[in-house]
């Protein structure tokens, strides 16, 4: 009798694997442990794929050929640790999509910035009238996109829960933005474990392919320094001229160099702002060079891009306050990339489901930019702890319409009400973006 293959989650990730898995005539087994959404539901039924929710059937599970686990899922849950105690193999959607396409991938990850990187590098690619697709870890699945289309190229967010289930995999081209701490809770608190899991992204990759990397962060310069030979290094910077990479020319001109051409442009030409963008479109740059794109396609896609949803949104001004929606900030380095993009007072919204998170490390720059702190989540002790010695008033709210009447009430024209949390959202909501959507409403309603 043949073995099913078994995808363990039926969210966007597990019903893409199953949905391609399907398609290439697997037999398959959906269970999901908790409940799974009726659009999903339906996908499955269409595709004559069985399923379960609610629980999992480990006599059903523990028989399969192979497992694919979707990124929500822990190692250290019981029914991982079963298949691994009798050599079931598990893998993640993103090893098992890349076994059925020939397609060119261009791979990025990072703590912070990654999905900006990857829908401005689409972006561009999209421009230049190349048959490419955006998917990974932000829109689409990859083994969706895989199933149900043809591309020729994919630019795949790949988070550190995928990489973990990825072996055989490779990237034609990666891209490491930046490794900050960030999931510590997943990976025993231990930081050397999550700078191994991003070190993945390099794995497989021969001298044929290219890396390319944020040498200003100290740990990303310190793993590339270390690495063994594998793909061509390329790295970016804004704090050091190279000779081949990205860099800086002065204090405006951002200048690239993958061969022999050079191109650069104006920073201040770039439709997104911040230090932090400047490195996502520097990475975007090197890539979009070593395909080959014409440097007028580069510069028009870096000045008329749109930032993606829930990263510095502005909502929009009441009584001369602004509200910037910044939900997608979940570690404490994307918050700090948020605060030092401020040039006024800010009312900061921030807190959730805390993920081991350092407050120190964004302490001195809160103390500059903040005049009030609201508190956004079940248990705000930490934040209270870490910063109330900065002399601030602080608030503590539980739902997205208390902190946006809090931070309005603490604000004064001319300063910004910025959501950035720097925390998870599962305490409270279902993900980021309904954290960010709520936030949105908020504000719509006041």
């Amino acid at each position: 009798m043949e073995r099913p293959l078994v995808v363990l989650g039926a969210g966007e990730s597990g019903t893409g694997a199953a949905v391609l898995a399907a398609v290439k005539g697997y037999k398959v087994f959906v269970s999901d442990s908790k409940g799974i959404k009726s659009s999903y539901k339906n996908v499955l039924k269409h595709h004559g794929i069985s399923w379960e929710e609610g629980g999992h059937t480990a006599s059903k599970i523990l028989k399969a050929s192979e497992v694919v686990k979707s990124p929500g899922i822990p190692d250290s849950a019981p029914i991982i640790k079963a298949l691994h105690g009798i050599k079931v193999p598990v893998i993640s959607e993103i090893e098992f999509a890349g076994r059925h396409t020939k397609a060119k991938k261009i791979c990025i990850t990072g703590s912070n910035g990654k999905t900006t990187t990857t829908l401005l590098l689409g972006h561009m690619l999209r421009k230049a009238g190349l048959n490419a697709a955006t998917a990974g870890n932000v829109g689409n699945s990859f083994a969706w996109k895989v199933a149900t289309a043809d591309h020729d190229i994919y630019v795949l967010e790949i988070s550190s829960f995928q990489l973990d289930g990825m072996f055989k995999f490779k990237a034609d081209i990666s891209v490491l933005l930046n490794i900050t701490p960030d999931h510590l809770d997943r990976y025993g608190n231990k930081f050397e474990n999550y700078v191994r899991s991003k070190m993945r992204i390099i794995q497989n990759q021969g001298p044929d392919d290219a890396c390319i990397y944020g040498m200003d962060d100290l740990t990303t310069r310190e793993c590339m320094e270390e690495a063994p030979a594998g793909p061509r290094l390329l790295p970016f910077s804004i704090k050091e001229k190279l000779t081949e990479g990205a860099w800086m020319e002065n204090d405006n001109y951002m200048k690239i160099k993958t061969n022999t051409e050079e191109f650069d442009m104006d920073t201040r030409e770039l439709s997104i702002v911040g230090k932090h963008n400047i490195y996502n479109s520097m990475a975007s740059g090197i890539a979009a060079r070593l395909l080959d794109l014409r440097k007028e396609v580069i510069k028009e896609s870096l000045s008329d891009f749109q930032n993606v949803d829930h990263r510095l949104e502005s909502i929009g001004f009441i009584r001369g306050i602004e509200f910037i929606n910044d939900s997608k900030a979940t570690n404490i380095n994307a918050a700090w990339f948020a605060l030092e993009t401020m040039n006024r007072p800010v009312v900061w919204i921030v807190g959730g489901q805390d993920k081991g998170n350092d407050y120190g490390l964004i302490h001195g720059l809160a103390r500059e930019k903040v005049k009030a702190i609201v508190c956004l989540g079940k248990n705000n002790q930490r934040i209270i702890k870490a910063f109330k010695d900065i002399g601030v008033p602080m608030a503590e709210t539980r739902s997205a319409k208390d902190a946006v009447n809090a931070a309005f009430l603490l604000g004064s024209p001319g300063d910004v009400v910025l959501l950035s949390p720097a925390c998870a959202s599962f305490d409270l909501f279902e993900n980021f973006e309904d954290r960010g959507e709520q936030f949105k409403k908020a504000v719509y309603d006041l």
